[in-house]
């Protein structure tokens, strides 16, 4: 084990989009951070930008979390390894399964939407619970969307999952009342990424706050004297 930095974020989503402006901004804030997404180059990105926004080197962990669901597990003990403690979570990966009927979804397209954006969740909060519990000041922050609480023609695949996500999410915050740690989400709100791209084709994302826009409100919800818990955050309400 090395000396221990003063925060260690573990970062999910990290390649690219909200997730990789959220490991750029807290690493410029000093934050050791540890990056998981599918591919090793979007990785090596961010971590490039990290260390040019002056931030330490990160850790990176290429990992499906829908193929290799099952090495979540060992993310939470390997960073205690390395680090000696874990205090902050992002999780802001996510899928964009298609957008179809209810009646159409294909076995294949849920197990998909289900194992990304809500079964991962799951994953992450057993492994992350005990360290974050005994940080000082643990901090989880996970990105969500209004069509968890906004039932759309076509987005059912998607909202369901994101619903049963939010779920988890105040059911863990109620758990851990009281206590040191601090579990919140936040929405950002229609966000110039691909995955909003790929949801509205005909939008222009020219019009839209890009994501370094709405890192530092959700870099924020990180720090130690934030003291909201079991709360829904618009990102973008926070930087007016």
């Amino acid at each position: 084990m090395t000396d221990s930095p003063a925060r260690v974020a573990l970062i999910t989503g990290a390649s690219r989009g909200i997730g990789a402006a959220v490991a750029v901004e807290l690493g410029r804030r000093g934050v050791q951070c540890v990056l998981v997404a599918r591919t090793q180059g979007g990785l090596e990105e961010t971590d490039d930008a990290i260390r040019a926004a002056g931030g330490p080197a990160a850790t990176l962990f290429p990992l499906d979390l829908q193929k290799r669901a099952a090495d979540i597990d060992m993310l939470g003990p390997s960073i205690v390894a390395r680090f000696g403690r874990l205090d902050i979570l992002v999780h802001a990966a996510g899928v964009l399964p298609k957008l179809t009927p209810v009646a159409h979804i294909e076995p294949r397209d849920m197990d998909e939407s289900l194992a990304v954006n809500m079964a991962a969740c799951w994953r992450l909060i057993r492994t992350c619970d005990p360290p974050l519990r005994a940080a000082p000041a643990g901090r989880a922050v996970v990105l969500t969307d209004a069509m968890a609480a906004t039932p759309t023609p076509y987005w059912g695949l998607y909202g369901a999952a994101k619903a049963g996500m939010e779920y988890l999410i105040r059911s863990w915050a109620a758990e851990t009342a009281g206590g040191a740690l601090c579990v919140n989400l936040v929405d950002p709100g229609a966000v110039a990424t691909r995955l909003r791209g790929n949801a509205f084709p005909g939008q222009d994302p020219a019009v839209l706050p890009g994501p370094a826009d709405v890192a530092p409100a959700i870099a924020a919800l990180c720090e130690a004297a934030e003291t909201r818990h079991g709360a829904l955050i618009l990102a973008q309400a926070s930087t007016h």
